[in-house]
C-alpha cells in the first residue's frame, strides 16, 4: 500500500510542476507580448528608438530565462523564438515598417503558440 500512495504522490507532484511550468510560461510569454505590442504602437508613432529599447528589454528578458525555457521547452520553439527577436531588432535597424509588422507578428504568434502548447487541454493531451 506503501508504495502505491508513493506512487499517487509523485504522479500528483509531476502533475503540479506541470501546471506551475504552464501558469508560469503563459505569464512570461504575456508580458514579452505585451511589451512587443508596446513596441508596435512605438513604430507605428515613427519612434524607432523607443521600440528598439522595448524589444531589447523583451530579449533580455527571454535571455534570462534561457535555461529554464530550453529545459522545459522543445529546442525548435525556443530557437524560433531567438531568431524571430533577432529578426525584429534587425528591421528595427533597418527601419523597415511593413518586414517589421510581418516579423513582429511572427514573433508574437511563436510566443502565444508556445505557451498555448504546454496549457493542459484536450488537445494537447491527445
Amino acid at each position: 500500500m506503501r508504495r502505491l500512495w508513493g506512487a499517487v504522490g509523485g504522479m500528483a507532484l509531476l502533475l503540479a510542476l506541470a501546471l506551475w511550468n504552464a501558469a508560469e510560461l503563459e505569464d512570461f510569454t504575456q508580458t514579452l507580448s505585451d511589451t512587443l505590442r508596446e513596441a508596435e504602437q512605438r513604430v507605428e508613432a515613427g519612434d524607432w528608438a523607443e521600440a528598439q529599447d522595448l524589444t531589447k528589454e523583451a530579449k533580455t528578458t527571454w535571455d534570462q530565462r534561457d535555461l529554464w525555457l530550453h529545459v522545459t521547452l522543445r529546442h525548435t520553439d525556443t530557437d524560433a523564438v531567438q531568431t524571430g527577436f533577432d529578426q525584429v531588432l534587425a528591421l528595427i535597424d533597418c527601419q523597415d515598417q511593413a518586414e517589421y509588422a510581418s516579423a513582429s507578428a511572427q514573433l508574437l504568434q511563436r510566443l502565444s503558440l508556445m505557451a498555448a502548447g504546454e496549457q493542459l487541454t484536450l488537445a494537447n493531451l491527445f
